[in-house]
């Protein structure tokens, strides 16, 4: 979607999916596996993110705009990852994201052992963690 591609950094283990950088993407997991994806990124990760699928947006509106795409592209890996469950006949689903600024207001999320992902990218580091259980 974006047309970059992402270099995977170090994989660590964590207590929580807790977000580490101020914009985060919170999608739940359910069916055979429940669970937690948390994605975050600082703000001018995700401005540059949105200047590139919407190149025609005034820089002030991106303040208005920015929830709703990182939230599609934080649902868009996410359900493409899901696809490796599905084709081992596992039943998941993905809840609709929900996009939290940090800087804004708390987020508050159970812990659980969480694989932790950095992703760096042209506009910037992307984490990703991933606090899965068996239903």
């Amino acid at each position: 979607m974006l047309q970059m591609e992402l270099v995977r950094g170090k994989t660590t283990i964590k207590k929580s999916p807790a977000p580490g950088y101020e914009v985060a993407i919170v999608i739940g997991i359910t069916g055979e596996v429940t669970g937690t994806v948390v994605y975050s990124m600082n703000m001018d990760t995700v401005r540059k993110i949105v200047q590139k699928l919407m190149p025609n947006v005034e820089p002030g509106a991106i303040e208005k705009e920015y929830k709703d795409v990182v939230g599609e592209v934080g649902n868009m890996i996410t359900g493409n990852a899901l696809n490796v469950f599905l084709k081992n006949d596992k039943d998941l689903d993905v809840t609709v994201p929900r996009v939290v600024d940090l800087r804004k207001q708390e987020l508050k999320l159970s812990d659980g052992v969480t694989l932790g992902l950095n992703l760096y990218s042209p506009f910037g580091l992307i984490e990703v963690n991933i606090c899965m259980n068996e239903a």
